[in-house]
């Protein structure tokens, strides 16, 4: 299934604020939350934002690697829901062939935000993980957060 990143928004819990990247799935209006931490949060936000902060983190690294290699991400998959923890895979081009890497989803979503590579998510994943966008209207974007620290 077809995804997008619909926001990067910080819920309250019990024992704190927990970023949680939200995916808007083509053909529904629910979304798919995939809770991450902070620093993957805002390197997520950096590239949906396209901010340059001028030495490269580990993500632009990792990307400028690749590309100098000759590699390129060709798509992001959430693919797998397993024990309360999301597995993603990174499909990449390279000259030689194309290779899947087990990957985060926090990672996974950080390079395809850089790169603007598609974003798919399985059809169990989704059913198993969806929920109402109600839920999460509520949430300050983590711009916001990061802001008043």
């Amino acid at each position: 299934m077809d995804a997008s990143i619909d926001g990067v928004k910080v819920a309250g819990t019990p024992n704190g604020p927990v970023p949680v990247v939200l995916l808007a799935v083509a053909g529904s209006d629910d979304l798919l939350p995939i809770f991450v931490g902070f620093d993957e949060a805002v390197a997520i936000r950096r590239g949906l934002d396209a901010e340059d902060i001028g030495r490269p983190l580990t993500h632009d690294l990792l990307l400028d690697v690749m590309e100098e290699l000759g590699g390129r991400v060709e798509r992001v998959v959430v693919s797998e829901l397993r024990e309360g923890t999301y597995i993603a895979d990174l499909h990449i081009a390279t000259p030689r062939d194309s290779v899947v890497v087990d990957a985060r989803p926090s990672d996974s979503l950080a390079l395809a935000a850089r790169t603007n590579a598609p974003i798919e998510v399985s059809e169990e994943v989704f059913e198993d993980g969806r929920e109402l966008p109600e839920e999460f209207e509520e949430l300050r974007d983590l711009r916001e957060v990061v802001e008043d620290a």
